[in-house]
């Protein structure tokens, strides 16, 4: 029998499993940083018609993921059912990426049409590769606290894709188009592409599937949907990606308008952004240690709590208190990177709540049912960025902006990510599968295995 509530993982391992989520967050934090400012002053589309772009496109890649999980879960191949699809999807993933990114030489309203079709193209590879990628975090171990150590180096390692982004991007588009900002950007994505698709092949090589169901279980997609509905408890941590990714989406993109008009330093976004991912990046290192004092709930809550405190703060100071914004916007990013690795160990956990219950394990399903209601917070959180621009009066090709336009993006930046991190606080104490619980749970489940597998032999 395999004791999957004790699975120790090597360093090297963990290593390989973030690295995936490095190549997923190239592209990732291209669009969460970048593209509403690339659609808007370089692509050339009005922020109203960006807004409108991000809902539809995210929406219809959002009715995608259950889909794409139900497909996983009944994947059967010789190196499992999750690691095949980064093997297979990372060139598609790479060559879409760019096209996303590259302007062509068209009338305004073929421009918005190629940017529906590569905008939504890139979306259903992101998914068709992401959701298996997400979900080999549930079957790599089936240990709880190894599950929060295996996504503290996959999101450790998932930011430092956001720091080579924020670093880099403007100067690399610069110095590629040579004040071309179009052919820079496109180029830009480029080398970042190339880079994605040779980390995931290293992610396929270097992690292996160990958790399994305890027993086969013929079912159809519906049926999967019915016992993932019983999950109460995927429910609580699908509601929590939902209203998450709202604020962080519209902080996010607001971050360049914000130094370039709010604090009026546009020579700094490079710099900025790059302390932000840096921040992150540290800060999800250290969620294991801070789950071996504090419960999943009472961590996760008390991060949302300061990051609203900060928000709130960071709306009263100055343009001219540069170290001040600096060391806050440090903070948020830290503080909310550290929560991602406890959400996700929570999400893993559920995998195995459900089959507890309904004697069917559906991974795919779990990370994708979950998947889709964080790229549901993605769509609305992006077309509000677009529509609250628009409703403040932004110009992309402006050289001024008027006071309430500027004072409309520091609330985007501040105050309205603070209301989005407040509703957390509501939501997190319904989540009940701690420590202990869970430890029963697995045992059960072990057990269940261990039946299945006399049962094979003996039949």
């Amino acid at each position: 029998m395999q004791d999957n509530s004790n699975q120790k993982i090597g360093v090297l391992e963990k290593i390989g499993y973030g690295l995936g989520d490095t190549a997923s967050n190239v592209v990732f934090q291209m669009i969460m940083i970048f593209l509403p400012f690339f659609y808007t002053d370089i692509f050339g589309i009005s922020a109203a018609a960006m807004g409108w772009l991000f809902l539809v496109v995210r929406v219809i890649d959002a009715v995608t993921d259950p889909i794409m999980g139900a497909i996983t879960d009944r994947t059967e191949t010789k190196w499992g059912k999750f690691r095949p699809y980064l093997l297979w999807l990372c060139v598609p993933y790479g060559v879409i990426a760019v096209l996303t990114f590259t302007t062509p030489d068209w009338a305004p309203g073929d421009k918005l049409i190629y940017a529906y079709i590569t905008y939504t193209l890139l979306m259903i590879v992101y998914t068709a590769i992401n959701i298996p990628y997400c979900a080999l975090g549930g079957v790599i171990t089936g240990d709880a606290e190894e599950r929060v150590s295996l996504n503290s180096y996959r999101f450790f390692l998932a930011t430092s894709a956001g720091v080579l982004i924020a670093s880099t991007t403007l100067p690399l588009a610069d110095w590629f188009g040579d004040g071309d900002r179009q052919k820079g950007f496109s180029m830009a994505m480029g080398v970042f592409s190339t880079l994605a698709v040779i980390l995931f092949i290293v992610s396929f090589f270097l992690t292996k599937e160990r958790v399994v169901q305890a027993a086969d279980t013929v079912t159809d997609f519906w049926q999967d949907m019915k016992f993932l509905l019983r999950n109460d408890q995927w429910a609580v941590i699908a509601v929590l990606n939902f209203v998450l990714l709202i604020p962080l989406v519209i902080r996010g993109g607001a971050a360049l308008y914000y130094l370039e008009w709010v604090v009026e330093r546009e020579d700094l976004m490079s710099f900025f952004l790059t302390v932000g991912s840096l921040s992150a990046m540290v800060g999800a290192a250290f969620a294991s240690p801070l789950t071996k004092r504090l419960s999943k709930v009472q961590a996760y809550s008390l991060l949302q709590g300061v990051i609203v405190l900060l928000s709130v703060g960071l709306y009263f100071v100055g343009k001219e208190q540069l170290i001040l914004i600096f060391v806050v916007f440090a903070l948020i990013n830290f503080l909310g990177q550290m929560g991602s690795p406890i959400l996700w160990a929570m999400m893993a956990d559920t995998v195995d709540y459900g089959e507890y219950k309904t004697n069917r394990r559906t991974t795919g399903l779990v990370f994708s049912g979950a998947i889709f209601t964080l790229k549901m917070g993605v769509a609305l959180g992006g077309a509000m960025l677009g529509w609250l621009l628009a409703y403040y009066g932004y110009q992309g090709d402006a050289t001024t902006q008027a006071p309430e336009t500027i004072h409309g993006i520091l609330l985007l930046f501040t105050i309205i990510p603070a209301v989005g991190h407040f509703l957390l606080l509501g939501i997190i104490p319904r989540y009940k599968l701690n420590k202990e619980y869970h430890g029963e749970i697995r045992a059960e489940l072990d057990k269940r295995q261990a039946a299945a597998n006399t049962a094979g032999i003996s039949g």
